[in-house]
């Protein structure tokens, strides 16, 4: 007993040793191959969650109104803010925008080189098979890429009217010329548009910006502060299409539907509503969604904006702005029982960009750190019957219409 009482005296003094030893290495070891923090970034709370910093593998799906992805959940982990003990919202509520910030905010993730990939990296593009009954025309309208920043502002009536900067990030607009915070029906069925069909919808996206590029418009102080820096790049084209479906005909959509795609909040949200995609000119066949690519010399960098197509026969928005129009069936194209195909939007944005890492980045919330993953569009359809009847016609396959070359 007095043996055993001496050995675990002389183990305390060892015990403390260790204790102070192991309070002085830090929680984590830097990591060598680490790129340089965004100087723009705030500090790091270590109270905040991991960030996505996976790669997104092969076998994904990126169909006509499908998901891209890679069967399984992409490594490390989505990033998840600690709870708000006063209960309070992020900044920008709701899909896009909007809501106060009524508690402590998650710490503002960097911009990572590793978020930069070459194209040939990226998953291959698998969409449906085309059926008997599919409808297989295009309708496009020519809207003009917002040259000179024409229109543009931080605002998003579809995600949260009324509310002056409730993006927190910089959107282009092309076709309605009245679109911002207070537009409605009446002052979008009376406005002007960029589209030389007569098409009056509006159609918007956040910008894209060069990191060490200046920002001269009056808005630079607010970007700033909304963590978004360097001078906006004007898309060098904008591709408005509307698509059929690989399993029916579409109907028309109604007039003032809103309709949405991608998700801004992304990083905080989770996956499941991520549906834009990253890809090259010429590179079509392989895109990424978590990824922005590094395209080979020639090459641009497009951003291709697929919406949902399946409307509810009934509501032209929802609480969520989803649940009236969703997505078909990425592995068959079908859509979900209890809705019709509508004619689907996509949206291609092509960009003149450097082939570097950390070069360029999306407008995002302060809270997403420019993650690609948070890429999304925006749809207020304001086609009067007419044009909506002509673009059904085209894509239903009638002589006025163009058909889709199908990608092997």
């Amino acid at each position: 007993m007095g043996r055993k009482k001496k050995a675990f005296a002389a183990l305390i003094p060892a015990l403390t040793l260790v204790a102070t030893v192991y309070q002085g290495i830090p929680a984590a070891a830097a990591d060598p191959t680490a790129q340089p923090a965004d100087p723009t970034a705030q500090p790091t709370d270590p109270q905040g969650g991991q960030q996505n910093g996976g790669q997104m593998g092969d076998g994904g799906q990126m169909g006509d109104g499908g998901q891209m992805g890679d069967g399984g959940p992409i490594d490390g982990g989505q990033t998840t803010p600690p709870a708000d003990p006063q209960g309070g919202q992020q900044p920008g509520g709701g899909q896009n925008g909007g809501g106060q910030n009524g508690g402590q905010a998650p710490a503002n993730p960097s911009l990572r080189a590793d978020q930069f990939v070459d194209i040939r990296k990226a998953p291959r593009v698998r969409q449906p098979r085309r059926g008997r009954q599919a409808s297989t025309g295009v309708f496009a309208s020519n809207c003009g890429v917002n040259k000179g920043q024409a229109h543009s502002n931080p605002d998003n009536v579809l995600a949260a009217p009324g509310v002056v900067n409730g993006a927190h990030h910089i959107h282009d607009y092309v076709g309605n010329l009245d679109t911002n915070a207070f537009s409605t029906d009446e002052t979008f069925a009376a406005a002007g548009t960029t589209c030389t069909n007569g098409d009056k919808s509006a159609y918007f996206w956040p910008v894209i910006r060069l990191r060490d590029g200046q920002d001269t418009s009056d808005r630079a102080q607010q970007s700033q502060a909304d963590g978004n820096v360097g001078g906006i790049v004007t898309p060098s084209s904008v591709k408005i299409q509307y698509l059929g479906n690989p399993r029916a005909k579409v109907t028309a959509m109604p007039r003032f539907i809103r309709v949405a795609t991608g998700d801004a909040k992304a990083v905080t949200n989770g996956l499941k509503n991520a549906h834009a995609s990253w890809t090259c000119s010429g590179f079509e066949s392989r895109a990424f969604t978590d990824k922005y690519p590094l395209c080979p010399k020639g090459s641009k960098v497009e951003r291709v904006l697929n919406f949902p197509s399946c409307w509810d026969g009934q509501n032209t928005d929802s609480a969520n702005h989803r649940d009236h129009i969703r997505f078909a069936d990425p592995r068959t194209g079908q859509c979900p029982q209890g809705t019709k195909a509508v004619p689907q939007l996509r949206m291609t944005l092509a960009y003149n960009l450097p082939a570097k890492p950390l070069a360029f980045a999306l407008d995002s919330f302060p809270e997403s750190g420019h993650d690609p993953v948070t890429d999304h569009g925006d749809l207020i359809n304001v086609m009067d019957d007419r044009l909506m009847a002509k673009a059904v016609r085209a894509i239903n396959g009638s002589r006025a219409g163009t058909r889709i070359k199908r990608r092997r």
